[in-house]
Formats: C-alpha cells, structure tokens, sequence
C-alpha cells in the first residue's frame, strides 16, 4: 500500500488500498477495521466509502468523541472476497 495513496478501484474489483485495509481486520476482535494506516494517516473516506458500498466493510459504531470518523468492521462478503484472493 503505497503512503497516501486514495485512489479507489473503478469498477467492482479492490484496488490493493482496498485490499490491505480490509485485510487488517482479519485479525482484529469482531473485523474491527483501523482508522489509521500503517504510517499514522486516516484511512481515505473513499477508501471506506468504497468498501461499504461494495459490502465488504460496515458501520460498527458512532465514535462520540470523533462523529465524523466512521469506525467500520469487515463484514462475512468482505472476508470472503479475501479469502478468495488468498489472504
């Protein structure tokens, strides 16, 4: 996952951005997904705008104290995908 990369797949396929974030919830309690990446950046709100929408990640919960941060876990098609590619 290139730094600051946001560009998200064009078509049904993810991108490796997609890829890597939804990845980490794999071992994460519940598919909680990170907010961060690996370098301290917010994750893209098009990167997970993304994943929703392609029904791989869903909201989990409102951060009270952050309203605009979305916190989202993988969802059952979400880890399917992954698993298809051999994650």
């Amino acid at each position: 996952m290139a730094r600051g990369l946001t560009i998200a797949a064009s078509n049904d396929h993810p991108h490796a951005v997609e890829i890597a974030w939804l990845a980490r919830g794999l071992k994460q309690p519940g598919g909680k997904l990170p907010l961060f990446d690996e370098w301290g950046q917010k994750v893209s709100p098009r990167t997970v705008r993304f994943c929703i929408e392609h029904g791989w990640a869903e909201p989990w919960f409102t951060n009270p104290l952050k309203p605009d941060w979305l916190v989202c876990k993988l969802t059952d098609a979400g880890r399917k995908m992954l698993e298809g590619r051999g994650e």
